[in-house]
């Protein structure tokens, strides 16, 4: 077949024990991917499932509620609570800020919040002596020098 063998016993025993080292190595490692693997499979059967709703949580003593989340949100952040339906729309219905991303109040249809509007998103009143000013086209495509 392969005529690219050495002819003396002392090499071909030499390349006998690399090709074993390497046997080894490959088998070994093909046992770590496969351990990996069924690791990960067993993981992904016993994760939990998410919670339906979240309240990220502020920063310092007591650690604030401060927004309502969807609860497989990926913009809510690691300080966090899980909360059932009810609480969440408590929360809300109470003023607190629900996620620009995920809309909780939107799902959970919240009485007295438009839909569309969130308390978030409504206009602050300005200190006295501001304006607001709507920025029209020829503005924004105007540059300074």
């Amino acid at each position: 077949m392969f005529d690219d063998l050495p002819e003396d016993l002392p090499r071909l025993e030499t390349l006998r024990v690399w090709h074993t080292l390497w046997l080894a190595r490959i088998d070994a490692k093909i046992a770590a991917v496969r351990q990996r693997q069924a690791e990960t499979e067993h993981g992904r059967r016993r994760r939990p499932e998410p919670p339906d709703w979240t309240v990220e949580l502020g920063i310092g003593a007591g650690r604030p509620p401060v927004q309502v989340h969807a609860g497989d949100c990926h913009m809510a952040g690691k300080r966090r609570r899980p909360v059932d339906r009810d609480e969440a729309r408590r929360l809300l219905a109470d003023g607190m800020r629900p996620c620009t991303h995920c809309r909780p109040d939107t799902q959970l249809d919240i009485p007295g919040l438009p839909r569309g509007t969130t308390q978030a998103s409504r206009h602050r009143p300005l200190p006295q002596g501001h304006q607001r000013h709507e920025h029209s086209p020829a503005r924004s495509s105007h540059r300074r020098p």
